[in-house]
């Protein structure tokens, strides 16, 4: 008995992955609130270390708040370009500064992925890995982009921010911790590549440098 999907199924799942884009460009146009459930179901349905499903999605429908969120993402923008011209050159920091970083005030809905408190109850996974909380927000996270790419809709991780000011400005408990801003929203066109790319900020590695076997095997020059 085979348990594979038909041809046609398999076909649109690899589509949708290899299609997926970090998106910064939306258009005000709302989103259906059934669409936003939906959207926030198959998040829902992720993968999760000892089934402790630690995420929490808060939507932000009030204005004044989302602006008060992009300030924050704005200031960090520009405490990271001030990193990037010490680590590397003004050059560079100029550059990353050109960069369209986010749609915090453009696209149609605005949610903060978070984590949950009292995530030490959870042992199951996590002895050894407490990250693991983070890899299953990360899994639902993706569950959204893709089913939000599947329905036409825009998604973009804003990771630009400081953890504590977002949390305060939310009112979070203590032990819970924002990952990610997700911008959600129709567009006038899919980037064809990664927008990174499409500006020549950086390009893609192949899958070739990423796979080993059997153990770790490096191709980098020693430094001299």
């Amino acid at each position: 008995m085979s348990f594979a999907y038909t041809e046609a199924d398999k076909a649109a799942i690899y589509k949708v992955i290899a299609e997926r884009r970090d998106m910064r460009h939306f258009l005000p146009t709302p989103i259906a609130p059934a669409l936003l459930q939906k959207l926030l179901q198959a998040a829902h349905h992720a993968p999760s270390v000892g089934l402790m499903q630690p995420w929490r999605f808060i939507r932000i429908s009030d204005v004044d708040l989302r602006k008060r969120i992009h300030a924050l993402v704005d200031e960090e923008r520009k405490h990271t370009a001030q990193a990037i011209g010490e680590f590397e050159n003004t050059a560079r920091m100029a550059e990353f500064m050109r960069l369209k970083v986010e749609g915090i005030l453009d696209c149609g809905e605005l949610l903060v992925a978070t984590l949950c408190d009292h995530r030490e109850q959870h042992i199951f996974g996590r002895r050894t890995l407490p990250e693991m909380d983070l890899a299953s927000v990360s899994c639902a996270i993706q569950n959204v982009w893709l089913a939000a790419r599947a329905e036409g809709i825009g998604m973009g991780w804003v990771s630009l921010f400081d953890p504590q000011a977002l949390a305060a400005l939310l009112g979070m408990p203590d032990g819970a911790k924002p990952v990610a801003i997700l911008c959600l929203g129709y567009v006038n066109t899919f980037y064809k590549s990664p927008m990174l790319v499409e500006q020549g900020w950086t390009t893609e590695k192949p899958l070739s440098e990423m796979l080993m076997e059997n153990g770790w095997q490096t191709t980098e020059k020693p430094q001299p």
